[in-house]
């Protein structure tokens, strides 16, 4: 095997380069919004594609707004792949995505410039809509690139103002069939990304990176309550058909549920309710309780979420209220490729940076790259373990030791 060269990182440019991108938002810096294909959105691609091409590297998109920058020439061997993805939610930091994809860019440069010739090609991926913001579901870009989402869901999409995800990418210039986006079979032999905690563990346990050994499996669900609406002061107790009481209770039984698992890894939250006809002085006729779980066991996780559903139903029978469970997405945990663990690890050993094994507890699109290719991840600390808030935050110096262990080990997996 080649002697590997010795890769320099220009972390305060990825530091640089992740300041200008946070001003790409719908909200005033340090926060950032950056919802998929909105303008915001077309001009941190933009931004990207424009940095890659002056680094000399090959781009390509594909027609639902995947961007896939290479080193390397093609090849009968499949692709090292990183990369992570730039939209945010409302009010977010500027860290979430965005380290895994500049600071991907970034460790191409680097092997570039170290005049690295790798055996298999390496890209960095941009990936399209990681984030649910707009359309109630996270990584629409991954989930068709390795075909684990039916074409019919992905045409069914809606945002809240009625337009489809087809005719979205179509305002933001993206055209040609969606199946055209599924991954040929092999188009990876590895995928490595790299991307900030969003937890405490690292800054607590005083190490330097993390190997990630798993990826925990999110399911999310939407319980629809359909009860009478009235006037607050006319409807006595008895008589009532509250909509949005039983949303009240399955959002505390729910915190029960998952404080209560055998897992430490269950987790349960309520991000969105909505009431209608939403008055302070109105009966609730209808009200929708939206809930995320998660763990990286599956089995610990599924009882959270059938305890759940079963005292919806429960509740609506003893409330005299009509109940609709929607099922959003259900995804099995993801387990890193020990060869991708070992060799990593490795890197950090070779630069003497401190280490440790860790689940992420977050989702990322490796999820679902890893149904179609070996996968790792590599993470580095958020500070107090913030994260989709504004106050986000990861230091340069902490960055580019991540794209170091990044860039090595792509390197290292490419001449395999």
């Amino acid at each position: 095997m080649p002697s590997m060269p010795k890769i320099t990182v220009n972390a305060q440019r990825v530091s640089d380069e992740l300041e200008k991108l946070a001003r790409f938002s719908d909200h005033d810096y340090p926060a950032v919004t950056r919802i998929i294909f909105t303008e915001n959105d077309i001009k941190a691609r933009d931004y990207f594609k424009s940095l890659a091409r002056e680094a000399g590297l090959h781009v390509r998109e594909d027609s639902i707004g995947n961007i896939f920058v290479r080193l390397g020439d093609e090849s009968a061997l499949g692709a090292i792949g990183t990369g992570s993805h730039c939209d945010a939610v409302p009010h977010a930091g500027r860290f979430d995505g965005t380290v895994g994809v500049f600071g991907g860019l970034e460790a191409l440069r680097a092997l570039k410039t170290a005049g690295f010739q790798p055996k298999r090609p390496i890209e960095v991926v941009f990936f399209t809509s990681e984030e649910p913001t707009r359309f109630g579901i996270g990584c629409i870009g991954s989930r068709i690139m390795s075909n684990t989402i039916a074409l019919d869901k992905v045409a069914a999409l809606r945002d809240k103002d009625g337009l489809s995800f087809d005719e979205a990418r179509g305002s933001a210039g993206y055209k040609g069939t969606v199946e055209s986006a599924i991954l040929p079979k092999g188009y990876y032999d590895y995928f490595v990304e790299l991307h900030i905690e969003q937890g405490p563990v690292l800054e607590r346990e005083k190490k330097q990176i993390g190997i990630v050994t798993g990826i925990a499996a999110p399911a999310s669900f939407r319980i629809h309550f359909t009860g009478e609406g009235g006037h607050a002061g006319g409807v006595l107790m008895p008589a009532r058909k509250d909509a949005l009481v039983p949303c009240a209770i399955l959002i505390q039984e729910a915190e029960r549920l998952a404080k209560a698992s055998p897992s430490p890894d269950t987790v349960a939250t309520v991000g969105v309710v909505k009431v209608h006809p939403g008055a302070i002085n109105s009966i609730p006729a209808k009200a929708t309780v939206e809930f995320d779980i998660r763990d990286i066991r599956l089995e610990t996780r599924d009882a959270v979420v059938t305890a759940v559903k079963t005292l919806a139903k429960r509740l609506a029978d003893e409330r005299g209220l009509k109940v609709e469970i929607e099922d959003i997405n259900s995804d099995p945990p993801a387990v890193s490729d020990e060869t991708i663990l070992k060799v990593a690890e490795a890197a950090t050993e070779t630069r003497g940076y401190s280490h440790m094994r860790l689940p992420s507890r977050a989702y990322h699109d490796s999820l679902f790259i890893a149904r179609i290719a070996p996968m790792g991840m590599i993470f580095v600390p958020s500070k107090s373990g913030y994260s989709h808030r504004s106050d986000e935050y990861t230091s340069p110096e902490e960055i580019g030791r991540g794209v170091e262990i990044l860039a090595q080990t792509m390197a290292e997996l490419s001449l395999r």
